[in-house]
This record gives C-alpha cells, structure tokens and sequence, in this order.
C-alpha cells in the first residue's frame, strides 16, 4: 500500500475533500483530510467517514492510520 492509493481512495469517497497522506513503511500512515462535509460532525464520526472510504484495507493493508479531520479554511 502507498499514500498516493490512499489519497485517491479518500478523494472517492469524499469528493469535496482536500487530502494529505503521508508514510513511508508501507503500513503506517497520517493522513490530513479537511472536508466541508464534517460541517457539524464530532471527530470520530468524521474519523469514521474517512475510514468507510477506506473499507477493508483498514486493518489489514492498512495497519495504522493517523488522521486529522478538519473544515476548510
């Protein structure tokens, strides 16, 4: 897995959304991804709209993934 995959996957699934990935092992990443779709949504529902995008690499491709959910600026 590499963070150019996942960024487009999250890109996919929320369109709207500006997206930063970032790891270099292959299994660990941190990711920054701010969306006005978060408008109004607690942090872990916004963490769990990244991870739906994301599906069931979560876990297993994907070990680790550190996000910063944020609205636009």
């Amino acid at each position: 897995m590499d963070s150019t995959t996942i960024a487009q996957m999250i890109r996919q699934g929320l369109p709207d959304a500006e997206v930063t990935v970032s790891g270099d092992d292959g299994v660990h990443f941190e990711a920054v991804v701010r969306s006005p779709s978060f408008a109004g949504k607690p942090t872990l529902a916004r963490h769990r709209m990244v991870y739906a995008t994301l599906g069931e690499l979560m876990g297993n491709e994907i070990h680790a993934l550190g996000l910063r959910t944020e609205l636009p600026e």
